[in-house]
């Protein structure tokens, strides 16, 4: 796994709740749909998020959303998935035309589904290991 300051600066990072079931199947969905590996991730958990939170201005905290750092902006919730989704291979990025949706709105039905998250999917004891094939997309 990375953990270089560098590597802040040069990707798009991911910060995700890393015991959600749901935030874990974005990951994933996201890995193989992102083939130019542009995005990096870290839990928000970890002492990369932690540190990345701060550097930000987010409360260290904050697990109730995922927050997509890109050139040296974060973005939360609704933002930040479709964000990530214009990243991705098509027809990924046509999603990002919601975007147009004012974001209270848009925010509303994100913070809906983030709060029923660990009730509808389930919750994981501890962060997701990454596969060999994908750890080095994982900063600690």
């Amino acid at each position: 796994m990375h953990n270089s300051r560098q590597t802040d600066i040069q990707h798009t990072i991911l910060l995700f709740d890393g015991v959600c079931n749901l935030c874990n199947q974005a990951v994933l969905f996201i890995i193989p749909r992102d083939p130019k590996e542009t995005i990096r991730f870290a839990s928000l958990q970890s002492d990369t998020g932690q540190r990345l939170l701060g550097q930000h201005g987010l409360s260290a905290d904050r697990l109730d959303t995922m927050v997509l750092i890109d050139r040296g902006k974060a973005y939360t919730k609704s933002s930040a998935a479709l964000r990530i989704a214009r990243k991705l291979h098509w027809p990924w990025p046509l999603f990002y035309l919601f975007i147009l949706i004012p974001r209270p709105l848009r925010d509303t039905v994100y913070d809906w589904i983030a709060s029923n998250r660990y009730r509808w999917f389930g919750k994981k004891e501890q962060c997701m290991l990454p596969t060999p094939q994908t750890r080095r997309r994982f900063l600690e």
